[in-house]
Order: structure tokens, then C-alpha cells, then sequence
């Protein structure tokens, strides 16, 4: 399954793996120093929510954009290439 770049910004176009945004998501939680439940209470997710996310299971770009916000970072962050 992948996720529309232009879901976020009508500027990009490609798709990107599902998987591959859930592991950016991770990454970015645990460099925030959030755990589920800390990121969960944030955003106004239910844990298995991040959970699914994480992943790779849903990649709602209105859940990412509020993921996103609660950890700082653009929603571009989880979209890039890999490093």
C-alpha cells in the first residue's frame, strides 16, 4: 500500500510506502522523546491509532498532519526519501 504525496502538498507528486512513513513516525516520536501513550494524548488518538501508524497500517493524512504538529516537525518529515 503506499500514500499520495499529494494527499499533503498539491506541489509533490509520487507515492510513498506506507511502512516507510510509520518508521519515520516512529523515529520521530522517540527523538521527541513521546511514548504512544504521550504522543497519543497529544494529538487526540487513541494509542492503537499511533499504533496502526507505526506500523504501517494507516497513513490518514489527517492523522499524520496531527502527528505531525504534536511532535514539531512538517508532515514532509515522514514523506521524504530514506536516509
Amino acid at each position: 500500500m503506499s500514500i499520495s504525496l499529494n494527499d499533503f502538498d498539491s506541489s509533490v507528486e509520487g507515492a510513498v510506502a506506507v511502512a516507510e512513513v510509520g518508521t519515520k513516525v516512529k523515529a520521530a516520536r522517540e527523538t521527541a522523546g513521546y511514548s504512544i501513550e504521550d504522543l497519543a494524548v497529544t494529538t487526540g488518538l487513541a494509542n492503537s491509532e499511533i499504533t496502526e501508524i507505526e506500523e504501517g497500517h494507516d497513513a490518514d493524512p489527517a492523522k499524520l498532519k496531527r502527528v505531525a504538529h504534536a511532535l514539531q516537525v512538517p508532515t514532509s518529515a515522514f514523506l521524504g526519501q530514506a536516509a
